[in-house]
């Protein structure tokens, strides 16, 4: 039986934040801007330029409503799972500290779950929405990878690696997560359509930074997702967990 609509739900936001301090309060400031009943947790994976401090401060202002700090660094995929664990609202999201993604597209995104369609949804960067024009190789990268997992996973996504996936959080929540850094978004994928779960997709706008600008996934992040494809599909866990 498909879960009911939720007319009423709230949006659990998580932003994972490792020296974001030039970006982090925009990012705050936008997402509190929404129409939506939001919940806004931080988690400061042991920033060195006084993101922590930053994020505690925007607490205090209201404009977080948790904020988690890990005293060493542990990587996003880490970072997100302590938010997770923190989550009470009805659908939860990664919102990245970088501005990259644009949280005007959320209420949108939310719109399949609402009405009891679907139980994830993912913000598509290559559908067509507006984007600034950056790396070639980048967009490439991204294709393959995307297709790499849809071989594995049979779905027909066309940006696995995007930040934006919303998903409901009772399913969220019992999913066996357990990658550290950059492997997330293919283990989350792979775990959701092991779970059988009902995913949209939906286009999204994209501001890309440069490396300058401070972007920090390299061609080694590349190679590591490749591996995590294999692994995380090949050879998933046991479990009452899944669905199908």
């Amino acid at each position: 039986m498909s879960p009911a609509p939720l007319p009423d739900l709230r949006l659990s936001v998580i932003v994972p934040a490792y020296n974001e301090a030039a970006t982090a309060e925009a990012v705050a400031r936008r997402l509190r801007e929404l129409p939506l009943p939001l919940e806004i947790i931080a988690v400061n994976d042991a920033s060195s330029d006084g993101t922590g401090e930053l994020l505690d401060r925007l607490a205090r202002d209201g404009l977080l409503d948790r904020v988690i700090h890990h005293p060493v660094n542990r990587g996003k995929g880490a970072a997100l799972r302590s938010g997770f664990a923190a989550a009470t609202g009805d659908v939860v999201v990664v919102q990245d500290a970088d501005l990259e993604y644009d949280p005007g597209d959320l209420p949108t995104l939310l719109e399949p779950i609402r009405r009891g369609t679907a139980d994830a949804v993912y913000g598509s960067r290559f559908q067509g929405g507006p984007h600034r024009v950056l790396f070639f190789w980048h967009a490439v990268g991204n294709h393959f990878l995307t297709l790499m997992s849809n071989m594995f996973t049979n779905l027909n996504l066309s940006d696995m690696e995007t930040c934006y996936k919303l998903v409901r959080r009772d399913l969220l929540q019992r999913l066996p997560l357990t990658s550290d850094r950059f492997g997330f978004e293919v283990e989350l994928t792979a775990r959701l359509s092991q779970a059988g779960a009902r995913i949209w997709e939906l286009p999204i706008s994209y501001s890309g930074r440069t490396y300058a600008e401070g972007k920090k996934i390299t061609w080694r992040d590349g190679l590591a997702a490749l591996f995590h494809i294999v692994r995380f599909n090949l050879f998933p866990p046991g479990g009452a967990w899944r669905t199908r």
